[in-house]
């Protein structure tokens, strides 16, 4: 079973809880994700099946959508919900990309324990928290959470963290190419954010806190796009599970009768005077739906084919030029002769390869995906 499936990540789980899950349902050993989600948040991740797991390098740098809250008034070792408060102290703050002028002129700021350092409660506004967020847009310099799996001598992070080990990170160039405050409600603000790869919104929930002066952390995360995968392509993991046992049941069913849906009995036993069993009416709408790839099978589970890497040209290979390519010989595209890289397809949903031009109209299958 090859194929992408966008997974709506419910909160609590890790995205490994989520691909052991989806491994489980799907009965399918070669399940991997295509960007990692914090436990706490929720929303689009992508997985792919079967050969499909080597389109996982196309993706390491994909642009992520996310919308969240931030809560104001303390902050917390992880950086979101999931941490402690830390204890009040005045802590300067540590972001490159603010100049240290700005935060050194003010004495109170801090990554502060309820109440703030100044024993004031944030005064926040939706202007002064739009004029703020406007300085984190654009390249930036950032310091990853302690809590995170950036690795310092190659041990991650968040296992000398866990051990209250000193964790230092040095900060690293990211992109953040939205940032917008959507609402303010008492100490919670409502955000949208568009960036790169390796960006960490905990840290800006919690460098907020710090320019502010009274501490912030990363309340709740939602992501609403990876790449082209967006949160209406999602399926929650009942969803999933839903189908695929439909299709099991089915499965089970449909061996159990013959063509004629009466059951097979074994041989000495039973007899025509007995009910015929049948598949239930539902199965039986079901099962006919499956058959046309409808909206209850388990194929429109999976994102189509010809949507993925929309960067890419498509071609339609014919059954010689596909048996060349599956073989991994170079082939002739005289079509796509201005492409560097080019998705071939046999028939309209089976991606059976990436290939590269070499010189000219020639092209050399990259990666091929074997059907499984």
């Amino acid at each position: 079973m090859n194929g992408v499936i966008i997974i709506d990540k419910p909160a609590g789980w890790t995205s490994h809880d989520v691909v052991n899950r989806v491994r489980r349902i799907l009965q399918q050993r070669s399940v991997g994700h295509l960007g990692t989600l914090d436990p706490l948040a929720t929303g689009v991740l992508p997985l792919v099946t079967g050969s499909l797991t080597r389109l996982a390098q196309f993706y390491t740098t994909s642009e992520k959508t996310y919308e969240g809250v931030i809560r104001f008034g303390f902050a917390t070792n992880t950086y979101d919900a999931d941490g402690d408060p830390l204890e009040p102290h005045v802590e300067l703050a540590s972001s490159n990309h603010m100049g240290t002028a700005e935060t050194a002129s003010r004495g109170d700021v801090g990554t502060a324990a309820p109440g703030c350092p100044s024993g004031r409660r944030p005064d926040l506004n939706l202007d002064t928290l739009q004029q703020l967020a406007a300085k984190f847009h654009g390249l930036i310099e950032q310091t990853p959470p302690p809590f995170s799996a950036k690795k310092i001598h190659g041990v991650p992070a968040y296992k000398l963290a866990r051990k209250d080990k000193e964790v230092i990170l040095k900060p690293v160039q990211v992109e953040i190419k939205e940032f917008v405050i959507l609402s303010v409600d008492a100490d919670r603000a409502r955000f949208r954010a568009r960036v790169a790869s390796g960006t960490y919104m905990r840290s800006i929930a919690h460098e907020m806190g710090q320019l502010l002066g009274c501490g912030a952390h990363l309340e709740s995360l939602r992501r609403t796009a990876v790449a082209e995968f967006d949160i209406a392509h999602a399926h929650t993991i009942e969803e999933v599970e839903t189908i695929a046992g439909n299709k099991e049941q089915l499965e089970v069913q449909a061996r159990a009768c013959h063509s004629d849906r009466s059951f097979a009995f074994p041989k000495g036993k039973g007899s025509g005077v007995e009910e015929p069993a049948v598949l239930d009416p539902q199965l039986h709408a079901l099962k006919s739906r499956i058959q046309a790839g409808g909206s209850d099978g388990m194929q429109d589970l999976f994102i189509h084919p010809r949507q993925l890497l929309p960067q890419l040209p498509s071609v339609t290979a014919d059954d010689a030029t596909a048996a060349r390519i599956r073989n991994g010989r170079p082939v002739n595209l005289p079509e796509l002769s201005r492409a560097r890289q080019v998705k071939v397809f046999h028939g309209q949903r089976d991606l059976i390869a990436i290939a590269t031009r070499v010189a000219g109209t020639l092209f050399h299958p990259k990666i091929v995906f074997p059907n499984e």
